[in-house]
């Protein structure tokens, strides 16, 4: 396995010096994001692909430092029913496109939520039982098969044009892909081109265990977040993990987002790489880091430290 970091978190600085502080950092490659929710503006597919010169000189950029494009990241919800969804398709859209262009072969992404019936204008994640109220059936059916299969196979069929290998979904919160089963029934519908992003940090909230997630998923497992999550000692107690606080409130929130070894201990993300391993991955793992209760740069640091420690090399 390798070690790669997501670009958002250094959304700040130029692109130059967001290479020079990847090189300084120790990391071998970069998932370059550029689309859908990311505000990073290092490469953003719909300017490069217009700009042929342009994307040339940042390939270079990355190619003198020594450093590889471990995938393409635009994290979307291209079934939105509004005017968000419009505009994430097409971002999507042009990033396999840009991929393709340049030899990438891995998409990180999401996969999407619709609405739950025709007409509705925001989308609604469905996560309540399916045996009532009675629409229930209808309304997952819909989401589904009208919404999410289409697009798909529309995805699959773009990505096998351009000689894009692999989409690695995110198994965030609000998308219709969430967890191992529902990857799933994604992938059992549009083929094994679709993947997981398994990404720990989201499980550990809703009560999973990511090394038994990563043994269920075997070689469905695409890309790998080095990213934790910390459950709050008697805050979960209280009001469970369904948790509504602004992702900032950390002293309130019955967990956060940490830095990698700040919610679960070294062994424990030893024991998790070497599964991922015996499942057959020996890719990338990118750090996400998204820990407000400390500096994004002791994140960062600490982060890569306990990545660099437990990755199966």
């Amino acid at each position: 396995m390798k070690l790669s970091i997501c670009t958002d978190v250094m959304g700040n600085l130029s692109f130059t010096e967001m290479l020079d502080k990847c090189v300084a950092l120790g990391v071998e490659g970069i998932e370059m994001t550029g689309g859908g929710w990311s505000p990073a503006p290092h490469f953003r597919a719909e300017h490069l692909l217009a700009d042929k010169y342009l994307l040339k000189s940042k390939l270079r950029e990355i190619e003198a430092r020594g450093l590889k494009i471990a995938a393409l990241n635009c994290s979307a919800n291209p079934l939105d029913p509004g005017e968000m969804g419009k505009r994430h398709r097409k971002e999507m859209e042009d990033t396999i496109r840009l991929a393709g262009e340049i030899g990438v072969k891995k998409i990180v992404t999401m996969s999407g939520l619709p609405e739950a019936a025709p007409g509705d204008t925001v989308p609604n994640w469905l996560v309540y039982t399916k045996s009532w109220p009675a629409e229930m059936p209808e309304r997952d059916r819909y989401q589904w098969e009208d919404r999410a299969f289409p697009l798909w196979h529309d995805l699959v069929k773009l990505a096998d044009e351009v000689g894009v290998e692999k989409f690695a979904l995110e198994n965030f919160s609000a998308m219709l892909v969430w967890n191992p089963e529902t990857l799933f029934r994604l992938r059992n519908e549009v083929g094994p081109k679709v993947g997981m992003n398994l990404d720990p940090s989201h499980l550990f909230w809703k009560g999973a265990d990511p090394i038994a997630s990563a043994r269920a998923l075997g070689d469905a497992i695409h890309h790998v977040h080095g990213k934790d999550t910390r459950i709050e000692r008697g805050l979960a107690d209280i009001n469970g993990l369904l948790e509504l606080r602004e992702v900032t409130d950390v002293a309130n929130r019955s967990w956060n987002y940490v830095a990698v070894g700040a919610g679960h201990d070294l062994q424990w993300w030893k024991e998790f790489f070497s599964v991922v391993g015996m499942m057959g991955y020996d890719d990338w793992v990118s750090l996400e880091m998204e820990d407000f209760t400390m500096s994004t740069e002791a994140g960062i640091q600490s982060s890569v430290d306990a990545l660099k420690a437990t990755i199966i090399r």
